[in-house]
């Protein structure tokens, strides 16, 4: 296995398990993972949120952890990374009006990088127009987004992922091992 540079775009109130599990899991295999937030630098946090599936009609939601970042955001040089990673949880749905994060996001699809994003990351493809005929799984509230960006909602178990092209997608954390392994398989 080749080692790569991978970003991590992330922000506050990010689903603590889709942050933080991709983050050591990509490093534990060899892979550099950058995790960044706008207007925040190496060293500093963001806060995450816990999402659980409790029989309720949506996910309930707990405080969890202080997330270090390891890079600054505004240092970013977007074309020395091999590929991005997109947690899900509430940060996407404020990440998304971000226009350098939108930017960065459309540099790793014109480039033909592969992408993971999971849960509510699709909030952040459909803002940078990037779903266009691709399949994409996500949180189901999101489904709306997807195909309002021209994209096809896939449908899936919630401990399933789809590759379409570039791009590894998943509803939730439960799909980790599927998630992961597909977006490695993209790695290599």
């Amino acid at each position: 296995m080749t080692s790569k540079k991978i970003l991590m775009i992330t922000g506050d109130f990010t689903e603590d398990y889709e942050t933080m599990v991709p983050f050591q899991t990509l490093q534990a295999v060899g892979h550099t993972v950058h995790a960044v937030c706008p207007d925040k630098k190496s060293g500093e946090t963001v806060k995450t949120a816990i999402h659980d599936f409790e029989g309720d009609q949506t996910y309930t939601e707990k405080p969890g952890h202080h997330f270090a970042l390891n890079a600054d955001f505004d240092a970013i040089q977007v074309e020395s990374y091999d590929a991005l990673v997109i947690p899900g949880g509430r940060a996407p749905e404020y990440l998304r009006l971000n226009p350098a994060v939108l930017d960065m996001v459309r540099h790793f699809f014109t480039a033909n990088k592969p992408v993971a994003a999971v849960c509510h990351g699709a909030q952040i493809l459909s803002a940078a127009g990037v779903l266009k005929d691709k399949k994409c799984s996500a949180y189901p509230a999101c489904r709306p987004e997807v195909e309002q960006a021209g994209g096809e909602y896939a449908d899936i178990p919630v401990d399933q992922a789809v590759t379409s092209g570039n791009l590894v997608t998943a509803p939730a954390w439960p799909a980790h091992p599927a998630w992961l392994a597909q977006f490695m398989a993209l790695l290599n």
